[in-house]
């Protein structure tokens, strides 16, 4: 329908819109922080857009670098409308993880982490939540064998499903997703990861393709089909 054919209403609220955009766009506010605080992983994962390994020359930003930064936007911001999320690599590699919320808790930002959940015990996730943690994805693509295959590792999956698990039974103190992403190793199994995501509790399930950066670049059969693809937006 060209705008010609709107009615008045309806042009008078894509003029609102288009205003209220236009000033978003301009005033520009940062609500989401992504800090990617490790290179280094405990797991080998196919599609990996980083390249992770569990040793890696590259040495992990310092705490107190980080810190740095934040105190560098904090006059600048809303900072309890500010997200700090830590991913790596996999953020439950560092040791001084607890230590890093605690200081944004203190400034009085929200933050939370994405992990591969490879690590994730409840004893971890307590001494997080008890840091300031308020969100958490996990990282789940597909069914045991296919999850397993993408990520190099028999325990990844139980792991990974044992971390949704518990984090289930921690929704009074947090927010939590999982995410999942899809190739032609998985794309068949969408409808069954939804149900057992379902049985599970979860109430939310993001799901992504995945972009030839990294390690996906030397594993082309990673990439969806033509056809696939479609697939995905119709499952969605």
């Amino acid at each position: 329908m060209s705008i010609a054919k709107l009615s008045l209403k309806k042009k008078l609220g894509l003029k609102l819109y288009q205003q209220y955009k236009a000033n978003e766009t301009k005033i520009h506010r940062l609500s989401y922080l992504l800090w990617e605080c490790t290179l280094r992983c405990n797991l080998s994962c196919k599609h990996c857009g980083s390249d992770c390994h569990r040793d890696m020359k590259q040495q992990d930003m310092p705490l107190s670098d980080f810190l740095k930064v934040i105190d560098s936007i904090t006059p600048h911001v809303n900072t309890h409308n500010t997200m700090i999320v830590i991913t790596g690599g996999e953020p439950l590699m560092r040791k001084d993880l607890e230590e890093c919320g605690r200081e944004l808790y203190k400034r009085e930002y929200p933050w939370g982490m994405v992990s591969n959940g490879l690590a994730m015990t409840e004893k971890r996730l307590n001494s997080l939540i008890a840091s300031g943690l308020r969100s958490v994805t996990i990282s789940l693509d597909g069914l045991e064998d296919a999850h397993n295959k993408l990520r190099g590792n028999p325990n990844s999956f139980k792991n990974a499903f044992n971390a949704v698990k518990l984090l289930t039974t921690k929704e009074e103190h947090l927010i939590f997703d999982v995410v999942t992403c899809v190739s032609p190793i998985n794309v068949d199994q969408l409808p069954s990861i939804r149900q057992m995501l379902i049985d599970a509790g979860v109430k939310r399930w993001r799901i992504f393709t995945i972009f030839p950066i990294g390690r996906a670049t030397i594993n082309e059969e990673l990439q969806l089909s033509p056809r696939q693809f479609k697939s995905v937006f119709d499952f969605i």
